[in-house]
This record gives C-alpha cells, sequence and structure tokens, in this order.
C-alpha cells in the first residue's frame, strides 16, 4: 500500500530557512514512512508568503490542490504566520495596533473556517480513511506583546479543529525563549532544527485510522 501526503500551506511547508530536504515536511514525511511502514508519496504545494485569505482560494478553486486534496490520506496545513506579518506592520503604523491586530485574527479566523470546509467538502466521500494535521505558530516577534496574543489566540482558533481526523500541533511553547537556537538568520523562518521541532510534534500527535494494526 502507498499513502499519498499533501501538504498545503506558507513557507513553513517550503522548507524556507532550511536546507534541501530539511523543512518539516520531507522530515514527517521520512517519520510517517516508520510509523506507518510504507511508502508514503509526497505533494509539496506551499507558497513562499501565502496568507489564509489567498490558501482559501486555492483549496476552493485551484484544480491541483483539489485533486491533491481529494486524494490525499494524509493532509498538513501551515498557515497564519504571513497574516500575523501583515497585521505587525500594519499594527507599527497604526493609533491603535490592538484593533488592527483583532481585525486581522477576526478576518483570518474567516479564511481558516472556509479552507477547513472546503478540505472536508473535497475529502466527502472518500470511502477511505485519511488524517489533516495543523501545524500552530510560533511567534517571530517575541518582544511585541500584541503579536504574542494574536499567535495564541489563532492557536486556539485551530485547536478547536481537534477531533478523531484532525490534529493540531501546538509548537507555541517549544519556540517561545528559544528563538535564537530555532530560528535561521531572518529571524523569520525556522532553521533545520527548528523544522525538526515541528516534525516531531506532528509525529507525537500519531497516525489515528492510518496506523498499521
Amino acid at each position: 500500500m502507498v499513502y499519498n501526503y499533501t501538504a498545503i500551506g506558507d513557507s513553513l511547508t517550503t522548507g524556507f530557512g532550511a536546507m534541501p530536504g530539511n523543512g518539516f515536511v520531507p522530515v514527517y514525511r521520512r517519520m510517517s514512512e516508520i510509523s506507518l511502514r510504507t511508502f508514503v508519496a509526497y505533494t509539496n504545494l506551499g507558497i513562499n508568503g501565502l496568507t489564509t485569505a489567498e490558501l482559501e482560494k486555492l483549496v476552493s478553486y485551484n484544480p491541483l490542490f483539489r485533486q491533491s486534496l481529494r486524494e490525499a490520506d494524509l493532509i498538513t496545513i501551515s498557515i497564519g504566520g504571513n497574516d500575523l506579518i501583515h497585521a505587525a506592520k500594519a499594527g507599527g503604523q497604526s493609533n491603535s495596533p490592538s484593533s488592527v491586530y483583532q481585525n486581522a485574527l477576526k478576518e483570518s479566523r474567516r479564511h481558516f473556517a472556509g479552507i477547513m470546509g472546503q478540505i472536508y467538502q473535497a475529502k466527502a466521500g472518500a470511502g477511505k480513511p485519511y488524517i489533516i494535521r495543523i501545524v500552530g505558530l510560533y511567534n517571530p516577534y517575541p518582544r511585541v506583546e500584541e503579536a504574542s496574543g494574536w499567535v495564541r489566540q489563532f492557536n486556539r482558533q485551530m485547536a478547536q479543529y481537534n477531533s478523531k481526523v484532525c490534529g493540531f500541533a501546538d509548537i507555541y511553547g517549544a519556540f517561545a525563549g528559544h528563538e535564537r537556537e530555532l530560528l535561521s538568520i531572518d529571524h523569520l523562518h525556522p532553521n533545520g532544527k527548528g523544522y525538526r521541532v515541528i516534525a516531531d510534534r506532528l509525529q507525537s500527535i500519531g497516525y489515528g485510522s492510518l496506523s498499521p494494526n
């Protein structure tokens, strides 16, 4: 048996900031092959700079995304970091940064709900087990109080999708206070060690209905 793994999301999904093969997607894929004891074919549809609004459009209308999600046994999603970056930039130029962050949070929640709805729609009548794994956010702006609050709230929103099919990988605590060690030289993206932390958290959730007996 061969399992199909589809990874969708932003630069975390592309593995930006790490050497080729050291992003969380290829590392997690290798872990999944060991755990599932079978070959795992994967499609990486990550796009640098992607926001929740843009990913919602892709999963709704892009034929490649739709087909890949339909055929996937294992799906990972990393999204929301660029929404935070845009909010941080806008908040720094605003007289009311908290309202900027709250508006961004509200919009991202709406778009993320749309993303999940489209995935479930694509999987409707799949006729075979599948699992979804959501990668939580860390805070690349630890000195910005509003950013920390934003990330924690965004993570709580994503964690609400936890179910037998869907699992949430909380990485916030692992990165908090360890940014120097786990982020690359741009101080925004994980380095190889940081991506390994993400893959480990995904692995720790297990494989649900895909697990071999």
